[in-house]
């Protein structure tokens, strides 16, 4: 699957959510603000602008734009990076702030039925919604081809 199908198939409601919670300053910080900028073709990138731009991006997401959703996606993540920081101290894999380890095989620290365990450990820590989307990221960062995970509630 492809990181814009991942976007559709956690639907419109999902993907607004994702927007509100990108860190515009954390952007900065990591040096992709510019990308996401130009991603979106966004003349100025703020919070309110990618609520405005949010129906336009998500036509763009639904019609297949797989380097727009790449950019997205980091900047979806790099903004929750507590969520992550949990989700990978929760499984014991070693990482550097967030970031996998150099040469770190992470399918090997998740056990059996993983993804709802993080989803059950995690939902009412973080929004729920951001926690089934970086759990389906990790999911397609060890295998492009993994299905949709959608939580049992």
């Amino acid at each position: 699957m492809k990181l814009h199908e991942l976007f559709v198939a956690l639907g419109e409601d999902s993907f607004r959510s994702q927007l509100r919670g990108i860190s515009i300053g954390t952007l900065r910080t990591y040096q992709i603000y510019d990308r996401v900028k130009t991603r979106c073709h966004l003349a100025k990138l703020n919070t309110e602008g990618l609520r405005t731009a949010s129906g336009r991006l998500w036509e763009r997401i639904k019609g297949g734009e797989e380097d727009l959703a790449l950019e997205l996606s980091q900047a979806v993540l790099i903004s929750q990076m507590k969520l992550i920081i949990d989700v990978l101290n929760f499984f014991e894999i070693p990482h550097e702030d967030g970031f996998f380890a150099k040469d770190t095989d992470p399918k090997a620290f998740l056990p059996e039925g993983w993804q709802q365990k993080a989803f059950d450990q995690f939902k009412t820590v973080h929004p729920p919604a951001l926690v089934i989307f970086y759990i389906n990221h990790l999911a397609h960062e060890m295998d492009e081809n993994s299905p949709v995970f959608q939580p049992a509630l």
